[in-house]
């Protein structure tokens, strides 16, 4: 299964309005393990899941615990996992939780906010 076209679309008019005006540097695309990843001066905030699950967002390491906690029984958000690994700086958001656009860029500006406290890569 590949990454699905109409959230990546989203993503992308999200990013180029956040972005722009900030100073942030161009928006890159990556196609990574069957998904899309969304590339901000060379950091990765957001990937589209190649597994056509929702969103990959990079999140602060002290505040994955409280977001995937919060998702209780729906398991909304989880701890994103590359087989026996799970990544304690990336969640994965499911795609019921992105119906809303403003539920959607919320997602994304927690994954921005995360890399703009990075040096630039590129």
């Amino acid at each position: 299964m590949t990454y699905d076209d109409a959230l990546a679309a989203r993503v992308r008019s999200l990013l180029g309005d956040l972005v722009d005006g900030s100073g942030g540097g161009p928006v890159e695309e990556e196609r990574l393990f069957g998904g899309l990843g969304f590339l901000v001066a060379g950091h990765m905030p957001v990937c589209v899941s190649g597994r056509g699950e929702g969103l990959l967002v990079r999140v602060p390491e002290p505040d994955g615990e409280a977001l995937v906690a919060a998702s209780g029984d729906t398991g909304d958000v989880a701890w994103m996992a590359m087989g026996a690994r799970t990544a304690r700086t990336w969640v994965r958001v499911a795609d019921r939780a992105l119906v809303a656009d403003d539920a959607l860029a919320s997602w994304v500006e927690r994954g921005l906010a995360v890399v703009r406290g990075l040096p630039p890569r590129r």
